[in-house]
């Protein structure tokens, strides 16, 4: 039973098995789920180091997230130019480059040259999102590409996970006013991120073609002269992208602050171990039985049910009500987490010879992680409950995509 169920994810058209390049995909979640995670301890501790406010540590997620508004159309370009296999090269040395840059950075004793270090890595991470997002769905068939991308996804959260564990372990456990307790953790992670890019180098992947005759028949009432814009599911992903990216960056970057506002006899060190744990935790839980509950319910259907529960968490963090509030957050990790790779996926069906280039916009939908922490930090200066209200009106409008995908 599982061999077929193996064949059905990641069979190719010729008969041969994607799984070996899938896998090899997947470990780039992996890793940029961490550097992600990595993210929501710096904004914490610039918090401290550097003397900012909520909202200025909001410009740790915006020198991250512009990243991929600026970086994704190029990203597009170059990979349909050269191929996915050297676009995830080309990400993976910029991802490395950003991470060392982090060594000089603290002997500058300033927050800036940290933030182009960021800024430098996320156009690394933009190229492989870029990359591995279509690669996945188009590693099989057609109508398994939801639940295969939610699949290498899962793999995101638990770079999510380790993410603030170990940044959490290194940088909290070190002095709060030393900027080198930064270095620590991106030296590790930037050679990690050198390795796998050796072994990418080394690796022969397919050259995936996307322009079949299948899709070519799926795409003829927005070819010719029409363009890919013709298409209103995929015009409301891209919108729907930038909200969950603003709720989902939103929450997790004041997450620390959140917890330790409600409960005040928590470190900002246990506060980030329950961040990984509990959160992060149930994130990657979500991923992962999201892509099973996938065989027998459809996407668009699981979304509508997730974006629900997720925006009646929120309602709950902001009214803020004690303990009811903070297992709300907790459990909003559950309900947030298929809803990047979904909505990616539901947005690209149909685009056939537009994959590569919709995949673009897709991904310029994540720039909304860059205006939603500086947002919520001015919102919520003297109550954080209150700047949850961002991610509160995000998660409506994913319910409204949500429910025009299951209706069209």
């Amino acid at each position: 039973m599982k061999k077929n169920n193996q064949k059905t994810l990641f069979s190719a058209p010729d008969g041969k098995s994607y799984l070996v390049p899938f896998i090899l995909i997947t470990s780039l979640f992996l890793l940029w789920g961490f550097a992600h995670g990595l993210l929501d301890v710096l904004n914490k501790h610039f918090q401290g180091v550097f003397t900012m406010t909520k909202a200025e540590s909001g410009l740790v997620q915006f020198s991250t997230y512009i990243a991929y508004f600026l970086m994704a159309l190029p990203a597009g370009m170059f990979m349909k130019r050269f191929g996915y296999k050297k676009g995830i090269i080309l990400g993976l040395c910029l991802f490395a480059v950003g991470a060392f840059a982090f060594i000089p950075a603290a002997y500058l004793h300033s927050a800036s040259p940290f933030l182009i270090a960021l800024f430098v890595i996320a156009c690394g991470l933009c190229i492989l999102e870029t990359a591995a997002n279509p690669y996945s769905t188009i590693l099989g068939p057609e109508e398994s590409g939801a639940q295969r991308l939610n699949l290498s996804q899962s793999f995101n959260g638990l770079g999510w996970i380790l993410g603030p564990l170990v940044g959490g372990m290194l940088i909290f456990g070190g002095a709060e006013d030393d900027p080198f307790t930064l270095t620590k953790p991106y030296i590790l992670v930037g050679s990690v991120v050198l390795l796998v890019a050796i072994l990418f180098f080394f690796t022969k992947l397919p050259e995936v073609q996307e322009e079949t005759d299948k899709e070519e028949k799926m795409i003829a009432p927005v070819s010719g002269t029409a363009s890919m814009w013709r298409h209103p599911q995929f015009i409301r992903a891209i919108i729907a992208q930038f909200c969950y990216c603003a709720a989902q960056t939103g929450i997790f970057s004041f997450f620390i602050n959140y917890v330790t506002e409600v409960d005040t006899s928590m470190t900002n060190i246990e506060a980030s171990r329950i961040l990984a744990f509990g959160g992060m935790a149930l994130f990657m839980i979500g991923r992962l039985s999201g892509s099973f509950t996938m065989r027998w319910m459809s996407p668009a259907r699981l979304l509508t049910w997730f974006a629900l529960a997720d925006a009646v968490c929120m309602a709950l963090v902001v009214v803020s009500v004690g303990t009811v509030s903070l297992y709300a957050l907790y459990l909003s990790f559950f309900f947030m987490s298929i809803m990047f790779p979904t909505i990616f996926a539901l947005g690209l069906e149909g685009m056939g010879s537009y994959t590569k280039k919709a995949s673009s916009y897709i991904v310029m939908g994540v720039a909304g992680g860059a205006f939603a922490p500086m947002l919520m930090g001015y919102i919520g200066a003297d109550n954080m409950a209150v700047g949850f209200v961002i991610p509160l009106l995000s998660f409506l409008y994913i319910l409204y995509f949500a429910l025009r995908c299951k209706r069209e």
